[in-house]
């Protein structure tokens, strides 16, 4: 990408034409609300980081649409695209054995990686409230985004400081996750 181009323009012009026509969870908001609202949560944090705002707004990119990583480290470079790469379900492995990988993933991803999977989290859990599906496939959806914050939270609990906003996004998760009978996050 042209360095005149903000590279994180670029990327949300990016992701919104690659997500176009897509839903998010609930089948009736844009797909492109939920990119704005995971890099909304992470400006609120404070965060400034060029690559890790870009990284949030494509941290969906390679799970569902037809870009490959290789496009991603072409056109926003190569921090980007392991960033995201990072945060993607990997396909080359059974579906059975998919989510193990994934958690392993998470546990080994960076501090900035762990707050766009946070904030991911929270944009979803609060999609899925207004969710057209019954109660037990959305307490079912839930308890596994739950345990995905579970992997990340020691570290994203334990940069607080750095982060103080963090224990809002916490708080915001713990609402949501008790009305769906889940044990809230312990800050």
């Amino acid at each position: 990408m042209d360095d005149s181009t903000d590279i994180v323009l670029g990327a949300k012009k990016f992701a919104h034409e690659k997500h176009k026509n897509q839903k998010t969870r609930n089948g009736i908001r844009p797909y492109s609300d939920h990119l704005e609202g995971v890099v909304s949560r992470l400006k609120n944090l404070g965060i400034t980081d060029k690559s890790v705002l870009c990284a949030a707004w494509l941290h969906d990119i390679l799970e569902d649409t037809d870009v490959d990583f290789d496009q991603i480290n072409e056109r926003f470079g190569r921090e980007v695209a392991v960033t995201v790469l990072s945060l993607t379900k990997d396909r080359n492995f059974p579906k059975k054995d998919r989510e193990t990988h994934y958690i392993n993933q998470l546990k080994d991803a960076t501090l900035h990686e762990k707050i766009i999977k946070l904030c991911d989290i929270a944009d979803n859990l609060k999609d899925l409230s207004n969710a057209p599906i019954s109660q037990t496939q959305k307490n079912k959806q839930v308890k596994k985004i739950m345990h995905h914050l579970r992997v990340i939270k020691n570290d994203i609990i334990g940069n607080r400081s750095v982060y103080p906003k963090i224990q809002e996004i916490l708080e915001g998760v713990n609402i949501i996750c008790v009305k769906f009978k889940q044990n809230p996050i312990l800050i």
